[in-house]
Protein backbone atom coordinates (compact mmCIF):
# COMPACT_ATOMS: atom_id res chain seq x y z
CA UNK A 1 0.00 0.00 0.00
CA UNK A 2 1.06 3.33 -0.71
CA UNK A 3 0.96 6.46 1.15
CA UNK A 4 1.72 10.18 0.84
CA UNK A 5 2.62 12.56 3.25
CA UNK A 6 2.46 16.18 1.81
CA UNK A 7 3.78 19.24 4.10
CA UNK A 8 1.06 21.90 4.26
CA UNK A 9 2.78 25.17 3.02
CA UNK A 10 2.13 28.39 4.54
CA UNK A 11 0.22 28.02 7.25
CA UNK A 12 0.61 29.47 10.48
CA UNK A 13 1.81 26.11 12.36
CA UNK A 14 3.06 22.91 10.37
CA UNK A 15 0.87 20.75 9.40
CA UNK A 16 1.02 17.33 7.44
CA UNK A 17 -1.25 15.17 5.57
CA UNK A 18 -1.19 11.28 5.13
CA UNK A 19 -3.28 10.61 2.38
CA UNK A 20 -3.79 6.77 0.56
CA UNK A 21 -2.29 6.56 -2.93
CA UNK A 22 -5.91 7.65 -4.62
CA UNK A 23 -5.73 10.57 -2.39
CA UNK A 24 -7.89 9.86 1.04
CA UNK A 25 -6.71 11.61 4.27
CA UNK A 26 -6.14 9.36 7.02
CA UNK A 27 -4.27 11.66 9.51
CA UNK A 28 -2.80 15.26 9.79
CA UNK A 29 0.68 15.60 11.54
CA UNK A 30 0.47 18.33 13.70
CA UNK A 31 3.84 20.55 14.57
CA UNK A 32 3.54 21.88 17.96
CA UNK A 33 6.07 24.93 17.63
CA UNK A 34 7.68 27.16 20.65
CA UNK A 35 8.18 24.32 22.71
CA UNK A 36 11.49 23.60 24.61
CA UNK A 37 10.57 20.23 22.68
CA UNK A 38 9.29 19.73 19.45
CA UNK A 39 6.24 17.48 19.64
CA UNK A 40 4.42 16.20 16.73
CA UNK A 41 0.71 14.66 16.67
CA UNK A 42 -0.51 12.35 14.57
CA UNK A 43 -4.66 13.00 14.23
CA UNK A 44 -7.33 11.15 12.42
CA UNK A 45 -9.99 12.68 10.11
CA UNK A 46 -12.39 12.24 13.16
CA UNK A 47 -9.78 14.73 15.54
CA UNK A 48 -8.45 12.05 17.94
CA UNK A 49 -5.14 11.82 18.48
CA UNK A 50 -3.84 8.42 17.81
CA UNK A 51 0.30 8.94 17.90
CA UNK A 52 2.94 11.18 19.23
CA UNK A 53 6.54 12.02 17.99
CA UNK A 54 8.52 13.59 20.83
CA UNK A 55 11.38 15.00 20.49
CA UNK A 56 14.37 14.26 23.23
CA UNK A 57 16.07 17.30 24.44
CA UNK A 58 19.79 17.06 25.75
CA UNK A 59 20.79 13.50 24.24
CA UNK A 60 24.10 12.80 22.59
CA UNK A 61 22.24 11.14 19.62
CA UNK A 62 19.19 12.55 18.25
CA UNK A 63 16.53 10.68 19.73
CA UNK A 64 12.67 10.74 19.40
CA UNK A 65 10.38 9.15 21.09
CA UNK A 66 6.87 7.26 19.83
CA UNK A 67 4.24 7.26 22.31
CA UNK A 68 0.96 5.47 21.69
CA UNK A 69 -2.38 6.23 24.48
CA UNK A 70 0.43 8.07 26.41
CA UNK A 71 3.41 4.51 26.21
CA UNK A 72 6.21 4.77 24.43
CA UNK A 73 6.09 2.28 21.90
CA UNK A 74 9.29 2.86 20.47
CA UNK A 75 12.82 4.77 19.68
CA UNK A 76 14.32 6.02 16.96
CA UNK A 77 18.09 7.60 17.41
CA UNK A 78 20.50 8.61 14.89
CA UNK A 79 23.92 8.21 15.47
CA UNK A 80 25.82 11.59 15.75
CA UNK A 81 29.31 10.22 15.04
CA UNK A 82 29.33 6.54 12.95
CA UNK A 83 32.30 4.93 11.18
CA UNK A 84 30.80 1.85 10.34
CA UNK A 85 27.07 0.59 10.96
CA UNK A 86 23.26 2.13 10.31
CA UNK A 87 22.31 5.52 10.34
CA UNK A 88 19.32 5.34 12.63
CA UNK A 89 18.32 2.48 14.35
CA UNK A 90 14.96 1.97 15.77
CA UNK A 91 13.82 0.02 19.38
CA UNK A 92 10.42 -1.24 19.37
CA UNK A 93 8.84 -1.62 22.69
CA UNK A 94 7.79 -5.42 21.94
CA UNK A 95 12.01 -5.67 21.62
CA UNK A 96 12.21 -5.63 17.40
CA UNK A 97 15.18 -4.05 16.01
CA UNK A 98 14.53 -1.84 12.89
CA UNK A 99 17.02 -0.54 10.31
CA UNK A 100 16.81 2.69 8.22
CA UNK A 101 19.06 2.53 5.75
CA UNK A 102 19.79 4.03 2.04
CA UNK A 103 20.69 7.41 0.28
CA UNK A 104 19.13 9.62 3.32
CA UNK A 105 20.55 12.77 1.44
CA UNK A 106 17.80 12.22 -1.44
CA UNK A 107 15.57 10.59 0.65
CA UNK A 108 15.77 7.61 -0.53
CA UNK A 109 15.50 4.98 2.31
CA UNK A 110 14.04 1.64 3.55
CA UNK A 111 13.51 0.05 6.69
CA UNK A 112 13.88 -3.07 7.67
CA UNK A 113 13.47 -5.68 10.16
CA UNK A 114 16.39 -8.60 10.33
CA UNK A 115 16.72 -7.89 6.49
CA UNK A 116 13.11 -7.83 5.09
CA UNK A 117 12.05 -4.48 3.60
CA UNK A 118 9.26 -3.38 5.41
CA UNK A 119 8.38 0.13 3.46
CA UNK A 120 10.88 2.57 1.20
CA UNK A 121 10.45 5.98 1.02
CA UNK A 122 10.97 7.67 -1.20
CA UNK A 123 10.98 11.56 -2.64
CA UNK A 124 12.34 10.68 -6.40
CA UNK A 125 8.50 10.88 -8.87
CA UNK A 126 8.03 13.89 -6.77
CA UNK A 127 8.79 17.56 -7.98
CA UNK A 128 7.17 19.26 -4.81
CA UNK A 129 9.68 19.29 -2.44
CA UNK A 130 7.61 18.60 0.42
CA UNK A 131 5.55 15.57 -0.43
CA UNK A 132 6.76 11.75 -0.38
CA UNK A 133 6.12 8.08 -0.70
CA UNK A 134 6.11 5.52 2.25
CA UNK A 135 5.38 2.16 0.17
CA UNK A 136 4.58 -0.48 2.60
CA UNK A 137 5.15 -3.56 2.26
CA UNK A 138 4.27 -5.36 5.79
CA UNK A 139 0.62 -4.17 6.36
CA UNK A 140 -0.06 -4.84 10.27
CA UNK A 141 3.16 -1.91 10.71
CA UNK A 142 1.56 0.64 8.51
CA UNK A 143 1.02 3.25 11.29
CA UNK A 144 4.13 2.57 12.26
CA UNK A 145 6.25 2.76 9.15
CA UNK A 146 4.48 5.92 8.07
CA UNK A 147 5.60 7.54 11.13
CA UNK A 148 9.00 6.64 11.65
CA UNK A 149 9.61 7.97 8.06
CA UNK A 150 7.99 11.21 9.40
CA UNK A 151 10.44 11.14 12.04
CA UNK A 152 13.40 10.46 9.83
CA UNK A 153 12.18 13.50 7.31
CA UNK A 154 12.03 15.73 10.07
CA UNK A 155 15.46 14.75 11.99
CA UNK A 156 16.98 15.21 8.40
CA UNK A 157 15.12 18.61 7.61
CA UNK A 158 16.63 19.46 11.31
CA UNK A 159 20.62 18.28 10.60
CA UNK A 160 20.51 20.43 7.27
CA UNK A 161 19.12 23.33 9.11
CA UNK A 162 21.68 22.81 11.46
CA UNK A 163 24.71 23.04 8.98
CA UNK A 164 22.74 26.09 7.58
CA UNK A 165 23.16 27.85 10.63
CA UNK A 166 26.78 27.09 11.43
CA UNK A 167 27.55 28.60 8.09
Amino acid sequence: MRYLVRDRMLAFHEEAWVETEHRQKLFRVDRKLLRLRTTFHFVDTQGDQVASIVKKVLTLHHTILIKQNGETIGRISKRRFRIFGDRFKVTLRDGRRLRISGNLWDREFDIADDGTTLAHISRRWFSIRDAYAVDVMYEPDSLLLVILAVCVDHIIEDGRSEQLTNL
